[in-house]
């Protein structure tokens, strides 16, 4: 079968970059083959074709069916859940992310509701208050890392949000375990453990898969004991997502299973809190590495008032602007979920035959010098500027697999940030750039973002909702 411009490296060498250092081989490939090309990695099959021409993720995204080969019908991709079978030793069999046709529409139709309405606003005073209580505990011209601060904040957020836990053993148990597994897979070479199967084996628990079994069982017992004490407190008040997904029932009367629930606390929360938690990062260190921007943003908070709504903060334009062109120039993740050609398709003027697999590549796209002029510069005004559509920025994938937390992560991400610069004085604590680098399957800051914390500021103006947090 020919494939549109197979890269000339070795197959080995390109499995190699694109573990160690997935930037530099996609800018390589980008500079032979600027729009799609052919490639060898590992995580989705052996050879896939990475798009990032907005023409071809348009056709991708409005021609695809989460769904198998009988199901699909007309479409000419389907993005199939077996295709992401490198996440399942993270999130189980059960993930909507593993799920196909009719279950991957039924579950999704389950899952997207409490990420909308008056659930949002609820949840937006508990992220402020987090955010506050974090932050005041920190010691005054001490270096610390924005991104281990920001997954601390997310990670409490996620709990409180989507477990409904505040307080307690399980709590804290459950904080510990979820922060040390993702830390398995902290650099380029710890993340070959998720990215090559043949490494993933059980030695015992001194052994980097063997611990990481022992912690993802230890997870697991927690997520049921919680799960087992929900279904005997039935409690209807409670606003939790996982309480909202254990009353939740599909289009035929059928609830989540244990499995199915804990399969998909998994998927939102190491789905959420790790990516937004590095952009949260991404974003502190931007906006302190350029005063205008910095300033603009105090300038525009200041607007709202003492008390602002968080609806209020989460509207403003500047604050949209700074958090795109974060995601813009570091999103967090590198690629879409894989689409596999169902017929035969010209992508391009190029033919694809049926079970050609597809990947869009999200970096590539958006440091395309003919949509983001400057593409290395951080500008938020592009923002302001133009309406950029959805095939041309693509932070949380799009088609049937865009991501269903996509409007809590960035309500997450305002709130925050809002929160930070309205009480506190920040500076970043070295000039040198921070460089991307692999962590698992996302894009982070290779130092973690080092900043201090200079003081409070001087016209303080509280950032908390006036919506109350959420029952518990």
């Amino acid at each position: 079968m020919s494939l549109p411009n197979t890269l000339k490296a070795p197959a080995f060498l390109q499995k190699l970059q694109w573990t160690a250092n997935p930037v530099k081989y996609f800018e390589g490939a980008a500079q032979q083959h600027p729009d799609i090309f052919t490639a060898e990695i590992v995580g989705f099959g052996e050879t896939v074709v990475f798009v990032n021409h907005p023409q071809a993720i348009q056709e991708i995204f409005t021609n695809d069916a989460s769904g198998t080969v009988q199901s699909v019908g007309r479409k000419k991709f389907a993005a199939l859940g077996e295709k992401n079978r490198i996440l399942q030793p993270l999130l189980g069999n059960h993930s909507l992310l593993m799920l196909s046709g009719e279950r991957h529409k039924r579950r999704r139709q389950i899952a997207m509701p409490p990420f909308h309405g008056e659930r949002m606003r609820a949840y937006g005073s508990l992220m402020c208050k987090l955010t506050e209580n974090i932050y005041t505990h920190l010691p005054l011209n001490e270096p610390f890392s924005a991104r281990f601060v920001m997954q601390e904040i997310s990670l409490q957020i996620m709990l409180q949000a989507v477990f409904g836990l505040y307080e307690g053993e399980r709590c804290q148990k459950l904080k510990y375990l979820l922060t040390s597994l993702m830390d398995n897979f902290i650099s380029p070479v710890t993340s070959g453990f998720l990215l090559f199967s043949f490494l993933q084996k059980n030695l015992g628990s001194w052994s980097p898969w063997g611990r990481f079994l022992s912690q993802r069982q230890q997870i697991d017992e927690l997520i049921y004991a919680e799960i087992a004490e929900r279904r005997e407190e039935n409690n209807l008040e409670r606003i939790d997502i996982l309480s909202l997904l254990m009353s939740a029932k599909d289009e035929m009367g059928n609830s989540m299973t244990d499995e199915e629930l804990r399969d998909e606390l998994m998927t939102l929360i190491l789905a959420g809190y790790e990516t937004t938690a590095t952009a949260m990062a991404w974003a502190m260190y931007w906006i302190h590495r350029q005063p205008e921007v910095y300033q603009k943003l105090l300038e525009e908070i200041d607007t709202l008032g003492d008390h602002p709504d968080s609806m209020e903060i989460f509207r403003l334009p500047y604050l949209s602007a700074v958090c795109n062109e974060t995601l813009r120039i570091h999103p967090s993740v590198m690629v879409t979920m894989p689409r596999v050609v169902q017929e035969p398709v010209k992508l391009l003027g190029y033919a694809l035959e049926p079970g050609t697999v597809l990947l869009t590549s999200v970096y590539l796209t958006h440091h395309r010098q003919d949509l983001y002029p400057q593409p290395q510069q951080f500008k938020p005004e592009r923002f302001l500027e133009r309406q950029f559509s959805p095939y041309e920025f693509i932070p949380f994938g799009g088609g049937s697999r865009s991501c269903i937390g996509q409007a809590l992560g960035m309500f997450e991400m305002k709130l925050v940030l809002a929160t930070l610069l309205s009480n506190y004085q920040l500076a970043l604590a070295e000039r040198k750039p921070e460089k991307l680098q692999r962590r698992g399957f996302t894009l982070a800051p290779a130092n973690g973002v080092k900043m201090v914390i200079k003081g409070r500021r001087v016209r303080q103006r509280s950032q908390v909702p006036t919506a109350t947090a959420p029952a518990h």
